[in-house]
């Protein structure tokens, strides 16, 4: 079923209604919806220029929602095999749940036993209502840009993970979204939340076909970790050249828990994706490792935020930025510690490699200590492909191109051991191509 047409409040009533929503869901669409039309793009960052009148808001299949590969659609799943995720699956994940467009259409996992919800965002509003509703755009609020207005007006999809207290899943979790549909948006839901003591991984992929025409994917997502909980959010995406990637991601940590983001971006047209944490309670810690690698005709502005709002907190942001054949890739982020954060500790280190004369990256670093016991580190290089290793390299048999790819996966060597090993090799092969 496509729906393509111009985006208007009956729009969003079918929608609802198609998804068989509550009230309050469908109240919510239509106020989020106003914003949209109010609000203005961002005033920083890569210039958007997306035609929203030319946007697939919503693109789902009339097959039902399955665990089982057969029963989905065969051109679908042929997709995922090609995209390896369904190997992946058979080898060494506790779950998975893949969105093809606007549905999640496969969802598996491996841990009913254990009390663990993990199930497509719209199914869970249908099967956990008191449970969606409590953790609902209670972190990401709807109106804090035109991006977050557009979501809560048109979300379809995306995941809904509850871990119990003490739960540890000794397997990773992950979501896959794919777009094939040209001008089509995408505008997943996720909400993630990891009781006390629990323990979670979970993995996020993206991919799109290549079109000449602009898609937009502009998802959100809300992860709460409870006390003592830990939580690591790994994501690799390469969307095609013509997708703006607008995200928000945000979580929110308790006493003595700990928040991961472990973030690349390789493809897409534009992004704009800074994952942040906002540590809540006493001990709590947040940590982002990230890589940016942009090429011809992309502009790529991510980073990272941390916000210290409780005493004995740390961060800890690592951002590695790559930029080739006229790309440009910046570094954009926050760290902030407040009055009653005291004894607190953020360091941030920004490394940049340029590999040609016509590229680009910039840093825009905000950094705010607002007491006197705390202590902010900044640390911040940018550098050419150095011509004397080069040379050391090329003298020993290596190609030039081959010289410059052994030093690419030097620099980000910090990003690709955090990875699981499946997704370090092909990390691999994307930054070869």
């Amino acid at each position: 079923m496509i729906m393509k047409k111009e985006l208007n409040e009956q729009f969003i009533i079918d929608l609802s209604k198609k998804k068989n929503e509550p009230e309050w869901m469908l109240d919510f669409r239509l106020k989020s919806f106003a914003k949209f039309k109010e609000l203005d793009n961002p005033t920083f960052g890569p210039k958007i220029d997306i035609d929203f009148d030319n946007i697939t808001y919503y693109k789902g299949g009339v097959e039902k929602l399955t665990n089982d590969w057969q029963r989905v659609n065969c051109s679908i799943r042929n997709s995922f095999d090609k995209l390896g995720v369904i190997d992946a699956e058979k080898k060494y994940l506790g779950g998975v749940t893949n969105q093809f467009e606007s549905e999640v259409v496969y969802h598996n996992q491996k841990f009913e036993e254990q009390g663990i919800i993990f199930t497509s965002t719209d199914d869970a509003l249908q099967k956990y209502p008191d449970l969606f509703k409590e953790y609902f755009n209670h972190l990401v609020n709807y109106a804090e840009n035109k991006y977050t207005a557009l979501n809560g007006a048109v979300w379809s999809g995306g995941s809904f993970i509850y871990i119990p207290k003490g739960v540890k899943v000794d397997r990773p979790l992950q979501s896959y979204f794919r777009i094939e549909t040209e001008s089509l948006g995408q505008f997943e839901r996720t909400i993630i939340i990891v009781d006390e003591g629990a323990d979670l991984n979970y993995i996020e992929g993206c991919t799109a076909k290549e079109y000449s025409i602009t898609s937009l994917h502009a998802g959100v997502v809300e992860i709460f970790i409870k006390k003592g909980a830990h939580c690591r959010y790994s994501t690799i995406q390469n969307w095609s050249t013509d997708v703006y990637n607008l995200v928000t991601k945000r979580a929110i940590v308790d006493d003595y828990g700990t928040m991961e983001w472990v973030d690349g971006n390789i493809g897409s047209k534009v992004t704009m994706k800074y994952p942040s944490c906002i540590l809540r309670g006493e001990g709590a810690t947040g940590n982002s490792i990230s890589i940016a690698y942009a090429k011809n005709g992309q502009q790529l502005d991510a980073g990272a935020k941390m916000i210290h709002l409780a005493p004995n907190t740390k961060s800890n942001i690592i951002s590695k930025s790559i930029s080739s054949l006229g790309g440009v890739s910046n570094y954009r982020g926050l760290t902030k510690i407040t009055k009653n954060a005291i004894n607190s500790k953020a360091t941030v280190k920004c490394d940049t490699i340029i590999l040609d004369d016509i590229s680009r990256s910039d840093t825009f670093p905000t950094n705010i200590v607002g007491n006197n016991s705390s202590t902010l580190e900044h640390e911040a290089t940018i550098s050419k492909v150095s011509a004397e290793k080069m040379f050391y390299l090329t003298s020993k048999g290596l190609s030039e191109n081959s010289a410059k790819e052994l030093l690419i996966m030097g620099f980000i060597s910090d990003f690709k051991k955090e990875l699981p090993m499946e997704y370090a090799v092909e990390l691999n092969r994307l930054l070869k191509e």
